[in-house]
């Protein structure tokens, strides 16, 4: 039976539009409960909700194939490849914020302050406010911070404040429930809400039916807090953490991306079994490349099953300082420009109010960029020549590329220039190469050093770029490149520089059309050649580079 015949014959006996998950089409807040006491119509749908997992109509497996079968191959991750449009979705209502693509992207953070500290908290969530952000999360462990949140929600009121609150839930469900009366927004972490028992560990879940069996656990321990929501209108967050998988989970799928998108799935199956329909996705990771890798899956699932749900966007701890930002700026902006993302944080170990200048910053770039509504960004796009986007959204696997290799010319070693995990280049001036400051910059760049010489180790720069190089006449300067050279870190200097004075073993950086034009010819001492590219060279020329 072609998957959701079966609900669709019912509703069509009933006279009823519902989509392939048996969920009317009608939007759940504007639909009317039938009446027990109304006599308009002898034949009217239950407005009983599935309470059992074997009455819930679950996704299609996707290990059997079910899913391909039943709905097709994945297809597109984002709105459009060629021009930044953003994801069309539902409206999420969040007290007085809405997430959704109709919507600005909502800018969030966390309190950092003890929730049970009620004063202090409340102090903070205003900081955040004031600051700019449209929704602050808070902690809440147990009982005792449940009663905290219902304080600290009446007293942002007393003072004027309505920022909506999210309580971040884990392990308790029966506290969840009791959160719900106080803040906007439930989030709950499906690798530890109530699929996190000890006794999922003792278990391996050979075949579907072993994995299928648990569904009855998390059905019993989230029913309650849906209907809770539904009836209060709050919103939720079903948020898989790639740290934070269930026991069940990693020994079905893996430390995966498909498992963090199945374990989100199975809980907004729950959700809209009860045709509860008030929440957003999200898919963290400390990795920025497992984190956008997930959120493409999930929204390519999501584009297939016809769903609409907005996405939360976030690098699980990502740092301080620049790391944590440029973390973020990798994750985020990633997604951002693929037109995925409905609401921001940037995760800082800092206080919360210092998120706010790059989650605003991203934000802004982001929306910029939206060639529906900015004509010059619409152009910039136009221009890009079209491609066809061979890659799998579905596993990830680094480009492969191929180190230098060791001509009989070569008198160094060129095998450690390059690093195929990624290679790390630092900038030198000629100033750092004087005799009084060589040992400090063999030290800054991660060498090791004995008798004063310096040698690599796993942390060492790869390679250094030098914009200029120090004169031959100086002696300690080339001594020092030459020490660093032989134990095989790349020197890269313009070919213009070593055309004025040469360099030994240096590799020369050259613009691309200069080398085409050049046929590739090296200056004088230099021994490999590196390619400057911009981005909008023709595709004749980068095939040059072959």
């Amino acid at each position: 039976v072609k998957y959701g015949a079966i609900v669709l014959a019912a509703a069509a006996l009933s006279g009823t539009n519902v989509d392939a998950f048996g969920i009317s089409n009608v939007p759940h807040s504007r639909r009317a409960t039938p009446s027990s006491s109304s006599s308009s119509s002898s034949l009217h749908m239950s407005t009983a909700y599935p309470t059992a997992a074997s009455d819930i109509l679950w996704t299609p497996s996707i290990k059997s194939g079910d899913r391909d079968d039943q709905l097709g191959p994945l297809g597109q991750y984002c709105e459009d490849l060629y021009r930044v449009t953003r994801r069309k979705t539902r409206t999420v209502e969040c007290g007085p914020v809405k997430f959704g693509s109709d919507h600005p992207i909502v800018r969030q953070t966390m309190s950092t302050t003890p929730t049970a500290d009620v004063d202090a908290t409340i102090e903070q969530i205003m900081r955040c406010a004031d600051k700019g952000f449209d929704l602050v999360r808070i902690t809440v462990q147990g009982k005792r911070e449940a009663n905290a949140a219902a304080k600290i929600r009446d007293g942002l009121f007393k003072k004027g404040y309505d920022i909506p609150l999210c309580a971040d839930m884990h392990f308790q469900p029966v506290v969840a429930q009791l959160v719900a009366d106080a803040v906007e927004k439930i989030r709950i972490n499906p690798g530890n809400f109530a699929d996190g028992r000890k006794d999922f560990e003792e278990k391996v879940y050979e075949s579907e039916d072993d994995y299928v069996l648990e569904r009855e656990y998390l059905v019993e321990a989230m029913l309650p807090l849906v209907e809770k929501c539904k009836s209060l209108n709050r919103c939720m967050r079903i948020g898989t953490n790639h740290g934070s998988l269930s026991s069940r989970v990693l020994s079905f799928y893996g430390d995966t991306p498909r498992g963090m998108v199945e374990s989100a799935l199975e809980f907004a199956d729950i959700c809209r079994s009860q045709d509860y329909h008030n929440f957003v996705f999200s898919m963290k990771a400390s990795n920025p490349l497992v984190m956008v890798q997930s959120y493409r899956l999930l929204a390519a699932e999501m584009y297939r099953m016809d769903w609409d749900y907005p996405l939360h966007l976030g690098v699980t701890e990502a740092g301080e300082g620049e790391d944590g930002r440029m973390k973020s700026a990798v994750g985020i902006g990633t997604l951002l420009a693929d037109g995925l993302g409905d609401t921001v944080r940037v995760s800082l170990t800092e206080d919360p109010e210092f998120e706010y200048e790059p989650c605003n910053r991203l934000a802004e770039i982001a929306e910029s960029r939206l060639a529906d509504v900015h004509p010059e960004a619409a152009k910039r796009q136009a221009a890009v020549p079209k491609y066809v986007d061979t890659r799998d959204i579905t596993t990830f696997a680094r480009r492969q590329g191929v180190l230098p290799e060791k001509k009989d010319t070569d008198t160094i070693d060129v095998s450690g220039i390059l690093n195929e995990n990624g290679s790390v280049i630092s900038a030198v001036t000629p100033e750092m190469l004087k005799e009084e400051n060589a040992q400090y910059l063999y030290q800054e760049l991660g060498c090791k050093t004995a008798v004063g010489m310096p040698f690599k180790d796993v942390a060492t720069s790869d390679s250094i770029f030098l914009r200029t190089v120090p004169p031959s006449s100086d002696t300690a300067a080339r001594t020092a490149l030459r020490r660093l050279a032989e134990v095989s870190m790349g020197l890269i200097v313009p070919a213009e520089e070593l055309e004025k004075d040469p360099l030994p073993n240096a590799i020369a950086l050259m613009e691309l059309q200069d080398a085409v034009a050049k046929d590739g010819a090296l200056p004088p001492g230099a021994i490999r050649l590196a390619v400057s590219i911009h981005g909008t060279e023709t595709e004749d020329e980068i095939k040059k580079i072959k």
